[in-house]
């Protein structure tokens, strides 16, 4: 072989000859013909004439292509089709942050997960038009890049990698060829080397130098010296270059065949040939030797490496480990421990031989090397959790069980893993292996760790789904044997529901071995019952012997069975029961308090349609519990109220209001001025004698009546208030007349409330209701078939030109309901033509709907659908179109719903009709016709489509719907996938879900969803409050490692001695600010033909930029381009340019900008994208903030954008549209949605101030007040609060803060305006009228010290003087930033510091202060 090597003359070679072997093909095959050896002659394929050496060490050179496959794994990721990139699409530039992700990955840890690998090639697959350079770093990564992954399992991935895309298309050079074979090497595949040149010819691609070193390394590995010889004959008539790695090869190659001697050898014929050993070809002998056994000769090999200066790596010494492991020679092992010296980033290449020896069978060499790894580092950085990764592999590899009992009990003993056990079952439990996780729980019974009952969820989840009686049984029987007894989460979701009745869940259970007495069980057993039947759950619980049970065990499933139930006498009972029964109630808890917060919490279960639709059934049951002595708080009405009002059903409060206690113990003034109830008899009786009084001395009694009319009507006393009027009618009030109307609308007498509604007018007909009673009066009216008469009511209202805000158009609704309610649809048709056509309100979807409601609650789908298109003719609105289609699909109608479909296209278009056939199909759970409407060819992504349907099953508690819709969409254009999970993990943080969330993050990383932070911390914090490991970092967006280099210079020109002068010149005066005496330069340097850098030219656009001088900057572009072919502005100058545009509000200009640097890879800043989105605001573009917002989130970019900045400036385009309720509706929205953060909408407030828009302020203070009094949001009107405040409007602020009086409880929000105000100089003013208003809204040391700050920047010693002395006469101590602050203004002013001067920064004083302020929640916790 030395001869052969010295000598290219020897060998004659023809390319045919290698195609000619016996037992291969002459022609071009399929791919599947390489991917087994064929059979024949030696020469055949890879080693027939060593088949036994070789199955003896089928898989010992895997490890040794890991170092070199993750040396160069980069390479292909810097290979950038420029073609393809040009013309990638928003999904290939999602694809490009994934690919960046698995570079990460290797470039992190050596490795890549099967996992990642699978989502980036279905990426691939998804987008249909493969690069080359994809298609490369993807078979590149089927190697020893996968150490968890078994070879067979490698290589087969490989290959579905190669058809795959070929089919796609894929275009393959010798470099593709290449990369197969190193995969086939790593992954020790038998293939024929002929064949596969076969393959290469027939594709019309030429093998180069790599390909036949890659050959000779194939028949090395199997021994083939012939083989090898041949190719290596060829390379040198070729003057091919002979490297290292062919020479490595043959030192494989000889010892393989059996020729230790001639192995050995190869190094002295490398030096002969003037090529020195590297450390691989030093690797490669001593693998040769680990086979053999032979400690002496590695101990030589080692020697002679070191002499030779050749430091072998850890890595270097971990190959070696991997081959004694296959090669059976665990003896040797530690000798080459020993030698690992842990140099920097041992631990993943440690992590990564451990993933190899587990995956090749070989756990407890695997285990050895584990327990190297520094004591003080793991995966985790985690010293107690240490080999998490090395147990969560052999439970996937299926170790044997006893080893790794064994290797949790070392583990644990050695004190480097916490649980061990717990661990290694959550990973059973994980990989749905059952048998193994019975066995790990005994195990855990059997070491006294705690065995739960939810670790059984996971094996009784498919019984359950299978309604396998026997199954559910068995797991049962695992659990007594275990001494675990099912919870009553168990019970009821896991175990009951797969039994017919409860009796047979009782007997099963009973033989089972599990008590049916348990608290549990009885638990479950109520749950169940509840459901369906309260009077058995009433004679259940009635029973004397029944034991006690919490109520808040089967509280929910009891209100659930109430909504669903008409039984309102058996629910009467169960309260009355549970009110006076003490079995239910927990600790120190009274049963009355348990029950009353068990009817707080009825009413706050029930939906604002399903308050109104059982209307009469709360009615009933509320007036029975009275019946029954029935009794609650002062509090809990409190609470009672407030929900009947948000749903709008403020006629129950009566009800309700009679169940008050009252005898409790508050203050006669609190209850009579929250309730309007206690006392009420005793007021009524005072002012009548008042009257009496009154009238006796002939004097007016005007304000007294109306004062006992508005208390009788607080009672409800429409009785006693009539006659009080018919005694003093003489002197009634319109005050007086218009409470009497109302009161008599409330308990609908409707003659009594249009005789009194005449008699108010005979005495003043000017006189105007306000708008909440004139509708009052037309519900009253219309409901009891007063139409006409309603219908001059409206028209009075518009005569008398009042105006409906929001909540009056809502009552409107809830008016027309009511009417419809009665069954009388052309009363409601009337009251809709008078409203809509005297302008009183605008038509709307909702208000539209009545009608359409009444039909399909009467199941005539076919009237609902007329009335609604009539709605569209008529109004130009489709009311609850949803709702009809849906009962079209239900109905199986389809002549009906083609003609709705119809009707939907041509009147709103196909995208529309589209999308409500597609919620339709989702809501009806035929999802195969969804998905077909989905795979429509053009249709886009609706966001605010895809949410109302989102937020409609997150409200009904619908995940199935909700789950399908998120995977249904997977493919459709434009789709948020980000936005889609995150409507799932909403609902899984409603109902606790914590697997679900997991299994959503999963699905999440498997489509390569970009999660944005808001995102990942909802996940956390359902991960979290389960006590769950929360599995991800925060990841990089994909524009990280965007070019934003400068433009490369031109080629340079000729020399021109005063250039250098010219561009430093040119430099210095734009960073003195001097851009216009820049620009003159530049233009006497153009003049004379000199050019000067890309970069030069870039600066002084810049500093144009930041001066306002776009033309100037153009003219320097212009000379740019001229000068410097390829020339392009740099990422901040582009910024610049964007935010002189928006400045100058050219925002169309600044839009097309933005576009321009998102193509070519750019990051647009926070700052610019802020000024643009701020002057699209001013000039009212919505669609252009709109369209900014989705560039934004379509590319997955956060710029640490406030999350105010589109909605705020959103809400300003709509006010200077003249559009106000619009932007009312949209902050609104935003402030009463569930997961409303309470962001500042301080930026309107201030705008709408500045501008003096009157109009605009009234409508949104108006709606800062209803948030704050209605929904308890108190952020608007706070952030209205401190911006009247701030521009000055003290009596203005002083007014707001009087009628929302919970802005002094804000006391964040306060302190951090005291603190921005505080940063700049003449604001004490504010902050002490602020102080005088709302004195104790923190802490005075806080205080003082702003005020102190405030003082030294104003420069006044005199008052900073006076607040020392007061910070010294209260006690309080001073910090000592302050004490540095008024120490600097002393010596500023010449005078001497009266006290010991703090020694230390600025800083360092403010960082302790901010260090102190961190511990203190922590300490009250």
């Amino acid at each position: 072989m030395a001869a052969l090597l010295r000598s290219a003359r020897l060998l004659k070679f023809s390319p045919s000859g290698l195609r000619q072997i016996t037992g291969t093909k002459r022609n071009g095959l399929p791919l599947s013909r390489l991917y087994s050896g064929a059979v024949g002659g030696r020469r055949t394929g890879v080693g027939s004439g060593q088949k036994s050496l070789v199955s003896d060490h089928v898989s010992s050179r895997v490890w040794p292509y890991a170092a070199g496959c993750v040396r160069s794994y980069a390479v292909a990721t810097e290979q950038k089709d420029e073609a393809i990139t040009a013309v990638r699409s928003k999904q290939v530039q999602q694809f490009d942050w994934a690919l960046a992700k698995l570079d990460s990955s290797v470039r992190r840890t050596g490795r890549i997960t099967k996992t990642l690998l699978l989502r980036i090639f279905h990426d691939i697959c998804r987008i249909g038009y493969p690069s080359g350079n994809q298609a490369l770093l993807l078979l590149r990564s089927c190697g020893s890049l996968l150490p968890e992954v078994p070879l067979a399992e490698r290589t087969e991935l490989a290959h579905r990698v190669w058809e795959k895309l070929q089919e796609l298309g894929a275009q393959y050079d010798v470099s593709h060829y290449n990369a197969l074979l190193k995969v086939y090497l790593q992954n020790e595949f038998k293939f024929s080397p002929t064949d596969f040149l076969a393959k290469m010819e027939a594709a019309n691609v030429q093998p180069n130098r790599v390909t036949y070193q890659r050959l000779i390394a194939a028949y090395c590995q199997n021994g083939d010296i012939e083989g090898a010889s041949t190719i290596l004959g060829f390379m040198k008539s070729k003057d091919f270059p002979i490297t290292e790695a062919v020479f490595s090869s043959l030192v494989t190659g000889h010892a393989r065949s059996g020729d230790i001697e001639s192995a050995a050898n190869i190094l002295s014929v490398m030096r002969g040939a003037g090529i020195e050993p590297s450390p691989d070809t030093y690797v490669s002998l001593l693998n040769a030797y680990a086979e053999k056994g032979d400690l002496d000769n590695m101990k030589k090999t080692l020697e002679a490496a070191e002499s030779a200066d050749c430091s072998l790596m850890d890595r270097d010494i971990m190959q070696v480990i991997f081959t004694l492991a296959q090669a059976g020679q665990q003896q040797l092992i530690p000798e080459m421990i020993e030698r690992l010296r842990h140099e920097r980033g041992y631990v993943p290449d440690a992590m990564n031989l451990c993933l190899s020896l587990i995956t090749q069978g070989q756990e407890d060499t695997s285990f050895t090397i584990l327990k190297t790894f520094p004591s003080l580092q793991s995966e985790n950085n985690d010293s107690s959790n240490l080999g998490n990764f090395f147990l969560r592999h052999c439970i996937n590899m299926d170790t044997p069980l006893e080893k790794i009992a064994r290797y949790c009990k070392e583990l644990q003993d050695m004190n480097l893993h916490t649980a061990p056990f717990t661990f290694t079952l959550s990973c059973a439990l994980e990989a749905k292996k059952t048998g193994t996780s019975l066995e790990l729980m005994k195990l855990l019974k059997e070491h006294d760790l705690p065995v739960r009952p939810h670790y059984f969820w996971p094996l009784l989840t498919q019984p359950v789904k299978d309604n396998n009686i026997a199954g559910v049984v068995e797991v049962i029987k695992g659990m007594q044997e275990l001494g675990v007894s099912p919870d009553i989460e168990t019970l009821s979701n896991y175990i009951l529901p797969v039994f017919p009745t409860l009796e047979a869940a009782r007997q099963a259970l009973k033989e089972a071995g599990v008590s049916v007495i348990s608290e549990g069980f009885l638990s479950s057993e109520v749950r169940s019952i509840a459901a369906s039947n309260l009077a058995e759950v009433y004679n259940l619980l009635s029973d004397p012997s029944f034991p006690s049970l919490d109520l808040s065990s089967f509280r929910s499933s009891l209100i659930t069975g109430f909504k669903k139930s008409a039984d309102v006498e058996s629910m009467v009972k169960i309260t009355e029961l549970l009110y006076n029964d003490e079995r239910f109630s927990k600790g120190n808890s009274a049963p009355a308090e348990v029950t009353a917060y068990f009817l707080y919490n009825l009413i706050d279960s029930m939906s604002e349609g399903q308050m109104r639709t059982q209307e009469d059934k709360l009615r009933n049951f509320f007036n029975q519990l009275q019946a029954q002595n029935v009794k609650i708080s002062v509090n809990i009405f409190r609470g009672i109220r407030n929900l009947l009002e948000s749903c709008q059903v403020p006629e129950l409060i009566k009800d309700v209001i009679a169940l008050v206690d009252t005898k409790d113990s508050v203050s006669s003034d609190h209850v009579a001025s929250t309730l309007h109830v206690t006392g009420i008899e005793g007021k009524v009786l005072g002012l009548e004698m008042k009257l009496a009084e009154l009238k006796a001395e002939n004097k007016p009694l005007g304000a007294v009546l109306k004062q006992a009319i508005q208390a009788l009507s607080a009672e409800e006393n429409l009785q006693r208030a009539l006659e009080l009027k018919q005694q003093h009618e003489e002197e009634m009030t319109a005050g007086g007349y218009v409470t009497l109307i109302n009161l008599c609308c409330r308990h609908n007498n409707v003659e009594e409330a249009l005789n009194l509604k005449r008699d108010m007018s005979r005495k003043d007909s000017s006189v105007v209701l306000d708008a909440s009673k004139y509708i009052a009066l037309v519900k009253t009216l219309s409901v009891n078939g007063r139409v006409e008469e309603a219908v001059d009511i409206l028209k009075e209202m518009k005569e008398k030109e009042v105006v409906l805000n929001d909540a009056n158009v809502t009552a409107v609704f809830h008016m027309l309901s009511a009417v419809v309610a009665k069954g009388d649809i052309s009363a409601v048709k009337r009251l809709q033509e008078t409203i809509f056509t005297l302008g009183l309100a605008k038509p709307t979807a909702n208000l539209c709907s009545p009608v359409v409601t009444a039909h399909l609650e009467s199941k005539d789908v076919s009237g609902a659908l007329d009335a609604a298109l009539e709605c569209q003719k008529l109004y130009n609105q489709l009311p609850r179109i949803h709702d009809i289609i849906v009962a079209l699909v239900e109905k199986g109608d389809t002549d009906l719903l083609q003609k709705a479909m119809d009707f939907v296209s041509q009147e709103r278009g196909e995208m529309t009709m589209l999308y409500d056939l597609f919620f339709a199909f989702m809501q009806t759970g035929r999802y195969r016709e969804a998905r077909k409407i989905i795979e429509t060819p053009g249709l886009r992504a609706k966001p605010g489509r895809l949410q109302w349907f989102a937020d409609k099953c997150i409200f009904t508690n619908q995940m199935e719907p909700l789950e399908k819709m998120v995977e249904i969409t997977a493919k459709l254009f434009e789709c948020d996938r980000d936005e889609m999970y995150s409507y799932i993990l909403r609902l899984c943080k409603e109902t606790n879900d914590w697997q679900k969330a997991e299994a959503m993050w999963m699905k999440m990383q498997e489509e390569n969803v970009i999660p944005r932070e808001r995102t990942l911390r909802l996940l956390a914090d359902i991960l979290k409050s389960n006590g769950q490991e929360v599995p991800f970092e925060v990841p990089e967006t994909w524009y990280k490692d965007a070019d934003t280099d400068q433009v490369k210079p031109a080629p340079p020109t000729p020399a021109v001695e005063s250039r250098a002068d010219y561009q430093g010149r040119l430099l210095a005066l734009c960073k003195r600010g001097k851009a216009k005496e820049a620009f003159g330069i530049l233009k006497e340097v153009d003049k004379r033909g000199v050019s000067i850098t890309a970069s030069s030219y870039d600066h002084l656009i810049r500093a144009l930029l930041a001066e306002g001088a776009i033309e100037d900057a153009m003219v320097v572009k212009g000379i740019a381009d001229s000068q410097v072919p390829g020339f392009k502005l740099s990422e901040t100058a582009n910024n610049l340019l964007i935010i002189s545009y928006s400045k100058r509000g050219q925002t169309r200009d600044a839009l097309d900008e933005l576009k321009s640097m998102l193509q070519v890879d750019y990051v647009p800043s926070k700052l610019a994208i802020t000024r643009l989105v701020q002057g699209l605001g001013n000039a009212g573009d919505v669609a252009g903030i709109q369209e900014v917002e989705s560039l934004i989130k379509s590319l997955g970019l956060t710029l640490n954008l406030s999350s105010m900045v589109f909605v705020n400036n959103t809400a300003l385009a709509h006010i200077n549209n003249g559009d106000i309720e619009s932007a009312v509706e949209l902050l609104d929205g935003l402030y009463t949605s569930p997961d409303s953060n309470n962001a500042s909408m301080s930026f309107v407030f201030r705008k709408v101030l500045q501008s003096d828009n009157d109009k605009a302020l009234d409508k949104l203070s108006a709606m800062a007040e209803r948030l704050a009094n209605h929904f308890a949001c108190y952020r608007p009107a706070s952030d209205l609060f401190l911006q009247l405040l701030d521009m000055g409007k003290y009596e203005d602020a002083k007014f707001m803060l009087a009628r929302c009086n919970a802005v002094a409880e804000q006391k964040d929000v306060l302190l951090s305006f005291v603190s921005q105000k505080a940063q700049s100089p003449g604001q004490i003013e504010k902050i002490n009228f602020l102080l005088s208003l709302i004195p104790d809204f923190a802490e005075k040391e806080v205080l003082y010290g702003y005020l102190m700050k405030c003082h030294v920047l104003d420069k006044d010693l005199t008052s900073a003087k006076a607040l020392y002395e007061q910070m010294l006469n209260e006690g309080l101590t001073v910090n000592e930033l302050s004490l540095k602050r008024l120490a600097i203004l002393f010596r500023e002013a010449g005078e001497t510091v009266p006290f010991p001067e703090p020694p230390e920064s600025f800083r360092f004083y403010a960082d302790k202060l901010k260090e102190r302020a961190n511990k203190v929640p922590a300490t009250e916790k």
